[in-house]
């Protein structure tokens, strides 16, 4: 079953600070331009805990981590940060244009903790690959701060959309919302982030129940997720407390109890969305491919035609990817922009080590057929090299190219909601930044501290 709890939350205190100052994109999207500007933004942004700047001389003793941990002690001293008076979930929505478009949409979902479940449990799903040297920072900062200050996006199935009748007051999941928010900030993307604070015994419970028989998947936030788990797993031995039991082995939900993790590392914070509501946007995240001795564009158009159909275009416009109801994506070269559209008997033949619902996916043919296979780049090699970049925007995928800064870029069409899903609770992973959920959830809009 999947448990979630309420908590007091550490907030920022609007009081003392500008709230659109101080809380940030989630860390592995903040660059180091942004990272600048939320430094000059406020002194108490919350940067300086989630990605601070590492220092000449840092060392075991003092170093980003050690000055996460005091920054947040020193915050919470001077009553910037306060934790709330009672245990909370917290209403949160998000209204925001779809990049590119005129379309407003509204993602309506919920904060709470999480209980933490390895894999193996069938409780939580994954649909992306991680990598080590992530998890290891991520763990640095935990151990040193014990506070989570971001949250992980999951993602569960309720057609009956019992927690957003609940929270927001609306008898149709994309009706207005009847009550008003506790808090709003417009980010620097222009989307709306929108806060309640949800304190009623009653309504907590009811909304406790209704997840109790959900099935979580990761939409953001795989890494933080795993290392949250390794760091429950590891306090569960040294504590003697067992991680998958509640604290109360009698715990009945009711209005007098609320439940709780049987101890604060069990859990983390999680903001819950439901999928079959609508608001959920998935953006493609396009390959830039560089470093490649002697790449020519013409002898990789010679190879690809082996599995791909090759069409010259006129641009790299990648509404050309619509059109076509096979596995697509456009190259870029500094010779033109193709269109390769998959030979799907020759690209079958080529993965049958996956499973049918994988070998259909564009971005795992583009990896597995394009990457490993006509380029030599493996996901190990990709990993050691650093020779491809991920981007959200394609003409700036596509001017890397054209400027002479890569060598051959690939853009591609976003997963759908139904792929990730299928892909996801079938045990299966898809290659790392198969998915761009946007909009991203905020940092600092509730923390949870472990002390």
């Amino acid at each position: 079953m999947a448990r979630i709890y309420p908590f007091r939350a550490l907030r920022y205190d609007p009081a003392r600070v500008n709230m659109e100052e101080v809380v940030t994109q989630p860390y592995d999207k903040i660059s180091p331009a942004m990272q600048d500007r939320y430094y000059d933004a406020s002194p108490y942004n919350l940067v300086r805990v989630i990605l601070g700047k590492h220092l000449p001389g840092d060392n075991d003793q003092e170093n980003v981590y050690t000055r996460a941990a005091e920054t947040l002690r020193a915050w919470r001293k001077e009553s910037v940060l306060e934790e709330e008076a009672e245990p909370a979930l917290y209403g949160y929505s998000q209204t925001y244009t779809v990049p590119h478009t005129s379309e407003v949409r509204e993602r309506r979902g919920f904060i709470a903790l999480g209980h933490l479940y390895d894999y193996a449990d069938k409780v939580v799903y994954r649909h992306e690959q991680t990598f080590p040297k992530h998890k290891s920072d991520r763990m640095s900062l935990f151990k040193a701060t014990r506070t989570y200050c971001e949250q992980i996006y999951m993602l569960y199935s309720d057609p009956a959309f019992t927690a957003e009748k609940l929270i927001f007051g609306v008898s149709e999941p994309d009706g207005k919302d009847n009550n008003p928010a506790d808090l709003a900030i417009t980010d620097e993307y222009g989307v709306v982030h929108r806060v309640w604070k949800l304190t009623d015994p009653n309504l907590i419970n009811l909304i406790v129940t209704a997840m109790a028989d959900k099935k979580l998947i990761i939409a953001d936030g795989h890494h933080r997720y795993e290392t949250s788990v390794a760091y429950a797993q590891e306090r569960s031995a040294q504590l003697k407390l067992p991680l998958n039991q509640p604290r109360d082995e009698e715990e009945k939900i009711s209005p007098g109890h609320l439940p709780a993790p049987s101890f604060p590392e069990a859990a983390m914070m999680m903001t819950f969305v439901n999928m079959d509501a609508p608001g959920i946007t998935i953006l493609p995240t396009h390959r830039v491919v560089y470093g490649i001795e002697g790449f020519s564009s013409p002898d990789f158009l010679t190879r690809a035609s082996a599995y791909f159909e090759v069409k010259e275009l006129a641009s790299h416009d990648v509404a050309v990817l619509a059109e076509t109801d096979r596995t697509a994506f456009v190259a870029v070269t500094i010779d033109g922009s193709y269109l390769l559209t998959a030979k799907p008997d020759r690209i079958d033949a080529l993965l049958q080590d996956l499973p049918l619902r994988q070998r259909q996916l564009d971005v795992v043919q583009l990896h597995r057929v394009v990457l490993d296979k006509l380029l030599g780049l493996d996901q190990e090699t990709i990993t050691r090299l650093g020779s491809v970049s991920y981007l959200r925007e394609a003409d700036e995928a596509a001017s890397m190219v054209t400027e002479g800064d890569a060598n051959i870029a690939f853009l591609i069409k976003s997963i759908t909601l139904e792929q990730l899903k299928d892909v996801s609770l079938a045990g299966d992973v898809m290659p790392q930044k198969s998915t761009d959920f946007y909009p991203k959830l905020l940092s600092g809009l509730a923390i949870y501290a472990l002390d």
